[in-house]
């Protein structure tokens, strides 16, 4: 059997690992990169054990995104700049940071269900806080004044109840604050 895992949103630092398999101990077979491994342009990798990408036929693994010269430029620099700066570690300095921060909020407003993620990739569900169901409605209204204060957010889940949490790994921690503190505002705007 042959393991693949999906590292395209979680990998390059985003977790607080350079790819978050690393967290459960696991090196897979074959792992797939995009997004951070570019800085923002438009590259994607395969990357695996040489007897798994040595066994398929010349033309039969590519993506829309591979080999771009100039995005592989960036993604030298980016990787450069991930290294230098450890942004492994500031992805964890950041989850401190907003779990604080969120969990002193879900303290104050039970409509602030699960707190979860890791390093710099988090997520916070939305709830009735009599039942524990998910609140889609909060999560969108939440939404909308959290962008009409100046910070847009993403919201998800299969109830449409998740706010997602991806800052940039080198936002300063007055910046983040500042983000989390109008979602966490706009949420209790829609509480109240």
């Amino acid at each position: 059997m042959v393991f693949i895992a999906d590292e395209i949103q979680t990998g390059f630092a985003r977790t607080g690992a350079w790819f978050a398999c690393e967290h459960e101990g696991v090196e897979p077979d074959i792992i797939t990169t995009a997004k951070g491994i570019a800085g923002g342009m438009p590259l994607s990798g395969v990357t695996g054990r040489a007897e798994i990408m040595d066994s398929v036929h010349s033309g039969g693994l590519g993506g829309t995104y591979a080999g771009s010269p100039v995005s592989c430029a960036a993604a030298l620099a980016a990787i450069s700049t991930m290294e230098s700066q450890d942004l492994s570690d500031r992805a964890r300095q950041i989850e401190q940071q907003v779990v604080g921060q969120l969990k002193a909020a879900q303290e104050k407003d039970p409509r602030i269900g699960e707190i979860r993620g890791r390093g710099a990739m988090l997520a916070i569900e939305l709830v009735d806080p009599a039942t524990g169901a998910p609140d889609a409605q909060l999560t969108n209204t939440a939404a909308e004044v959290a962008r009409n204060a100046g910070v847009i957010t993403l919201t998800c889940g299969t109830y449409g109840n998740v706010i997602r949490f991806l800052p940039p790994l080198t936002i300063s921690d007055e910046l983040l604050s500042e983000g989390i503190g109008v979602v966490v505002d706009a949420i209790a705007e829609v509480s109240a």
